[in-house]
């Protein structure tokens, strides 16, 4: 091959290179977002905001491209809090409880036994508890989106004695969250919480440090408590969900029409896993149940009426002022 061949070649091949990476430039995103996650990859949730994602980016055409970090690939949940606020994460999710910090009306929704069911916990977060927490998130820079995303009631286990009335907590030495919503609502019922992180509840349990525990039963299952818990009472006395906030800056920068697809396809996908975590739950309990778990039905009443009686719902009407608190209770009826 002659010296001017080599260089026709060369040339060839540069501009092949050129034409290539113009087709992947023409292709790429105008717009790519972070979207932070503190739940497993393998959970529903992530499932569904992943397709969400990929309809999002056929939907503009190839223009928004959002990129999904599970499991707190991007940094423990506060810190993916600040990250949102602060816009160097564009998306985050999780539960009120971990927004509390920056936004106390997020933890609405973990007021004990203030929802009965599904009917009472959608009713008041597709409606008035869910306005008011987008609004008190709209003042710290935070979009709430409209729907949001399920995680299961909260139950509680036991080893050796069986809750079904308040009388049995008496004295129960149980692990929770660290949350005063959870620790009150436990000394409200004259139990004797403990707050240890969960990665250290299996050996808590095991040693006997606590007695009990409470969890969605997805967590039940996945942490093996049902090895070193003989009862699941299903308390219901907590519902947990995650609220899928946006930077409003961030997400206000882009065009109002894919503002609106991302809007669409996010919350389409919230009602998806809403579906595959009420079938998952009734699958679950049924699998600790053939694990030997005893599982017991409680009537949630008593335990409002000690809530009531222990001045508990009338602390924390202080604490969430009379909007949120009305908002709470147009669903869930009279707490104070």
């Amino acid at each position: 091959m002659t010296s001017s061949t080599r260089r026709a070649v060369l040339l060839g091949a540069a501009s092949l290179s050129v034409a290539a990476l113009g087709v992947r430039r023409a292709h790429a995103a105008e717009y790519t977002y972070k979207i932070g996650t503190d739940l497993p990859v393998s959970h529903p949730l992530n499932i569904r905001v992943q397709e969400a994602s990929d309809r999002i980016l056929k939907a503009t055409d190839g223009k928004f491209e959002l990129k999904l970090f599970a499991n707190n690939q991007l940094g423990s949940s506060s810190d993916q809090v600040s990250q949102t606020r602060s816009g160097a994460i564009d998306f985050f999710m999780s539960s009120g409880g971990i927004l509390s910090p920056v936004v106390p009306a997020a933890a609405i929704n973990a007021v004990g036994f203030a929802f009965k069911d599904y009917d009472a916990v959608w009713r008041a977060m597709d409606g008035p508890v869910g306005s008011h927490v987008r609004e008190e998130l709209l003042k710290r820079g935070l979009i709430g989106f409209d729907k949001v995303w399920d995680n299961g009631f909260r139950h509680v286990t036991t080893a050796e004695r069986i809750v079904k009335t308040p009388e049995d907590m008496k004295g129960f030495k149980i692990r929770v969250p660290l949350a005063p919503l959870y620790a009150g609502m436990f000394k409200a019922l004259d139990a004797s919480p403990t707050s240890i992180n969960l990665n250290e509840v299996y050996s808590a349990l095991q040693t006997k440090i606590v007695d009990g525990q409470e969890n969605p039963v997805s967590v039940i299952s996945s942490g093996k408590f049902y090895e070193v818990q003989k009862t699941l009472s299903l308390t219901g006395h907590i519902w947990d969900g995650a609220w899928l906030i946006a930077n409003q800056k961030s997400f206000e920068a882009l065009p109002p029409d894919i503002q609106q697809v991302v809007r669409h396809e996010l919350d389409r996908s919230a009602l998806d896993e809403r579906a595959d975590v009420a079938k998952m739950v009734s699958s679950t309990i049924d699998d600790l149940k053939s694990k030997g778990m005893n599982v017991q039905v409680i009537d949630q009443q008593p335990f409002r009426e000690q809530l009531k009686k222990a001045g508990f719902y009338a602390e924390w009407q202080k604490k969430f002022g009379d909007k949120g608190w009305g908002a709470l209770e147009s669903v869930a009826g009279s707490l104070v």
